[in-house]
């Protein structure tokens, strides 16, 4: 199957599973939104779920946020991976947002990962989530299924995100981002996982990748199996994320 058609396919699959994925983070705006995206680095989002609530009830504008000492914001935050470093970049960044940018997040890439602790992922989320302007974020559930599916040879997270830009059209980038996500985390997980039974690794996926992940253990004993010709093992069915208020 050429690597065109299994992008098709795939896409396919993955509306019908995530017609309407919503984000994870839960936010009130670009700012919001901004720290959220910031606070998830090395953390789950459902971690940052837990935090932000305590945190933006203290500050949820850049003019309030700049004004919080910083042990301040990392008390709420303490939880969080990296937690010293991201309560500095969120005091910085916002003080940055008041003096140069009117207490406005910008909606240009340039702009926002010139802030503090913002890189190229984190300004690519606020700009599809927050603007509506298309972007391909990849972080580690995206690199890792799009190097399974062969749909880029996995050497970088920067080569992943310009084969799949190549690859699927502007309007999808969006719902395709959050519902490879959530397919990641629900389906394809990066140990344990039996490719062979999986909805799209199955398929996907080559002989040689499945084989490969099968020897070094990440597929686990049902996989090796299969791997030798044993079949009977249903593959695992859909199912929906949860259901998030939407921004």
């Amino acid at each position: 199957m050429k690597r065109a058609e299994k992008a098709q396919r795939i896409l396919a699959l993955l509306d019908e599973l995530y017609p309407e994925p919503p984000i994870p983070l839960d936010h009130e705006d670009p700012f919001t939104l901004l720290v959220a995206v910031l606070l998830s680095a090395q953390t789950t989002d459902d971690r940052v779920n837990k935090v932000t609530p305590g945190l933006f009830a203290k500050a949820n504008k850049p003019a309030a946020m700049a004004k919080l000492p910083e042990e301040v914001i990392l008390a709420e935050i303490r939880s969080c991976g990296l937690a010293p470093g991201k309560a500095r970049n969120i005091r910085k960044l916002s003080q940055i947002l008041v003096c140069d940018h009117a207490g406005v997040v910008p909606a240009q890439m340039e702009a926002l990962e010139a802030l503090p602790g913002v890189g190229h992922k984190t300004a690519s989320v606020v700009l599809i989530q927050a603007f509506g302007i298309p972007a391909f974020p990849v972080d580690t559930h995206i690199h890792r299924l799009a190097a399974r599916w062969g749909l880029s040879d996995g050497r970088s997270v920067e080569k992943t995100e310009r084969d799949l830009k190549a690859l699927f059209a502007r309007e999808a980038w969006t719902r395709l981002h959050l519902s490879m996500i959530y397919f990641g985390r629900e389906h394809c997980p990066a140990r344990g996982h039996d490719l062979t039974h999986c909805p799209i690794c199955s398929w996907a996926a080559s002989k040689k990748r499945i084989a490969e992940e099968a020897r070094a253990g990440g597929g686990g004993p049902r996989s090796r199996m299969a791997v030798e010709g044993r079949r009977g093992t249903k593959k695992a069915g859909p199912r929906k994320p949860p259901t998030r208020k939407r921004s």
